[in-house]
């Protein structure tokens, strides 16, 4: 018999997005997501928890050395922007008026 996979569940945050990091050592920094990675929920976000990766020896880079890098950081410590108050807020979904599911801000009732 056939196991069919979970499908993953939809997050609140999108490739693209601003977010504010509500929580963590990076509490209050600003970024926008470059990547998220859905089955482990967690984003990497523009300038945000800077983590020091070593970088091994290679014939472009002989000496190797040490490279500055995004690590990720989980998605409930992650807040979505609202682009129209630059303050953040909670999203929820509703109908739009052509009938598509689309992300809203709560705080101020416009389409994000």
């Amino acid at each position: 018999m056939k196991k069919v996979a979970d499908k993953p569940a939809k997050l609140h945050v999108r490739k693209g997005d601003s977010v504010k990091v509500i929580s963590g050592n990076s509490k209050g920094q600003t970024g926008t997501i470059l990547r998220v990675l859905v089955d482990k929920q967690r984003a990497v976000v523009e300038g945000v928890n800077m983590i020091t990766k070593h970088v091994k020896p290679s014939a472009a880079n002989p000496q190797g050395s040490l490279e500055k890098r995004e690590g990720t950081i989980h998605i409930s410590n992650l807040m979505v922007i609202d682009p129209a108050t630059n303050e953040p807020s909670r999203t929820g979904r509703k109908l739009n008026d052509k009938g598509k599911l689309q992300r809203y801000s709560k705080k101020s009732g416009n389409f994000i």
